[in-house]
């Protein structure tokens, strides 16, 4: 039997995480199905849900959200309408409209979204480059990575990467040190998203001063200097704007906000990325 494939929004005001969970889920109990999702995170205003409908015009088909804010729920829902999507906001309500759209037959296999299938696999291959591309290792090959996180010490590049394992892709990280100049292969690394991440100096110190206490180190070192870390954030920042790289602030977020704010520009990243791609571009892809 051919494979049924189509475009599946997954829109959050949180991390999307579960939304994606559910997702999953729901899409398991169809045989033959193969949804190419689109997660937005962190969808809480209105200019956020306008990109997120541009998307929608763009690659139509079902759309399964967790959004409290009535006005967006009701804004989401009237363009559904318009496009003859599904839009879903409950596991069970999901599966019956889905089910007409699709037309294949339902599994009915509960856990079946927990198979060891291509896509586990993928995310063991993931968490295992992203491992070995910890805090500057093995650059050689940052080419084969999917997102590249840079920053000064202390801007939560590894918890992030290991989430961003997790879901599937491999993140390798690279680290900005005062005094010494970035690495060739993370300036003209072509392929991957590189994003870079900042903090606030002042919540930097906090940070890193707990961190040498945590070691039982001396707290009086140039590590925690005020003024020298000013100068690496700001360092930091005129990298990231001549390289055009992409800046989140880390400051007081999660990890799973952070992971999910970068997974919304890894998603513009691949669209653009693979449109240079079909237009002839041999250099491996923009940078985002």
């Amino acid at each position: 039997m051919a494979s049924t494939q189509f475009h599946l929004h997954l829109i959050s005001d949180s991390t999307g995480e579960t939304v994606q969970a559910v997702a999953r889920a729901v899409c398991a109990q169809f045989v033959n199905a193969e949804p190419q999702e689109h997660i937005y995170g962190l969808v809480r205003g209105k200019k956020a849900l306008a990109r997120v409908l541009e998307e929608m015009h763009e690659n139509p088909g079902p759309v399964l959200y967790s959004i409290l804010d009535e006005g967006l729920c009701s804004e989401l829902h009237a363009a559904c309408d318009k496009m003859a999507v599904p839009c879903l906001s409950l596991l069970q309500p999901f599966v019956n409209s889905l089910a007409p759209f699709l037309k294949v037959e339902i599994a009915n296999k509960p856990g079946s979204q927990h198979a060891l299938d291509t896509d586990y696999f993928r995310r063991i291959n993931a968490l295992n480059y992203t491992i070995q591309h910890d805090d500057g290792q093995s650059q050689g090959d940052l080419n084969e990575a999917d997102i590249v996180l840079t920053g000064v010490s202390r801007t939560s590049k590894t918890p992030t990467c290991i989430y961003l394992a997790n879901r599937g892709y491999k993140a390798a990280n690279i680290p900005l040190v005062p005094g010494m100049e970035p690495p060739s292969e993370l300036l003209e690394a072509r392929r991957p998203l590189i994003v870079g991440l900042t903090n606030s100096p002042e919540r930097l110190q906090a940070i890193r001063r707990n961190r040498l206490l945590t070691l039982n180190e001396d707290s009086e070192t140039e590590y925690i200097d005020p003024e020298l870390i000013r100068g690496e954030v700001a360092e930091a920042r005129r990298l990231f704007a001549r390289q055009k790289w992409p800046v989140i602030d880390v400051t007081r977020r999660s990890v799973e906000e952070i992971a999910s704010a970068i997974l919304n520009l890894y998603q513009e990243h691949e669209k653009n990325r693979q449109a240079a791609s079909n237009g002839g571009s041999d250099d491996g892809g923009a940078k985002a």
